[in-house]
């Protein structure tokens, strides 16, 4: 039995060239007006960080404290939190994959009913059935990486232990609902087809248009208030 390191030369450089066909074809699939449309995002997103007030209320939304958070990258009709963006090295080090999390209770709970429903299930038979549907999900973890990518650059994080890895079971299967939705509520329609298909069969109950959260942004901010000036 050969040794890897001991693999003929022929091997070593065929393998060499797979990987760069792979490299190639996800790369692909992603163009640089992508990318510019990508880094844009996070620009915007970083120029209006997290503010305490929006700490608070995500921290009340998750029962505990929201660790990374940099900015709220999508809001409820009302201007609470439903989606939050997590720097992809957190506080102490510890590397962080998820940069798109879902805070909204009203709609981590509709997306669970999803799941709860065997969905992904149907899903990732149909990931293997349809090249154009698989295609278009290796585009949304290539774009998942690039926005992780920049924003790192930004934040001067260190990524190189998460590299290639995204969220939800991308590139090639469906894991978790609630994070291909954040991904779509947070860099916009169009770019996961499973997020964006999410949303669309959650609105009867969960809505970004239409607010239908327990506690309005406007009535939280006024009860904040009234306790800080107790």
């Amino acid at each position: 039995m050969i040794k890897a390191q001991e693999r003929p030369q022929a091997a070593v450089e065929s393998q060499a060239v797979d990987k760069v066909r792979v490299e190639s074809k996800a790369s692909s699939l992603v163009t640089d007006r992508d990318l510019t449309m990508v880094r844009d995002r996070v620009q915007e997103l970083l120029a209006t960080p997290a503010t305490p007030d929006q700490i608070a209320a995500v921290n009340q939304q998750l029962g505990r404290f929201a660790r990374g958070m940099v900015a709220v990258g999508a809001r409820c009709v009302c201007g609470n939190p439903l989606a939050v963006v997590t720097r992809p090295q957190l506080e102490d080090g510890t590397p962080f994959p998820t940069t798109c999390y879902l805070t909204s209770p009203e709609a981590v709970k509709a997306v669970s009913r999803l799941e709860a429903d065997g969905i992904m299930s149907d899903w990732n038979t149909e990931l293997g059935s349809d090249p154009d549907l698989a295609s278009a999900y290796c585009r949304a973890h290539e774009l998942y990486l690039a926005f992780r990518s920049a924003l790192a650059q930004r934040l001067s994080d260190d990524e190189s232990h998460i590299v290639g890895i995204s969220a939800g079971g991308m590139p090639k299967r469906v894991k978790c609902l609630h994070a291909l939705t954040a991904q779509s509520l947070v860099m916009g329609p169009g770019v996961n087809p499973l997020g964006d298909r999410v949303l669309g069969l959650v609105r009867p109950v969960f809505d970004p248009q239409v607010c239908r959260c327990a506690q309005p942004w406007a009535e939280a901010s006024i009860q904040e208030n009234q306790q800080e000036n107790q």
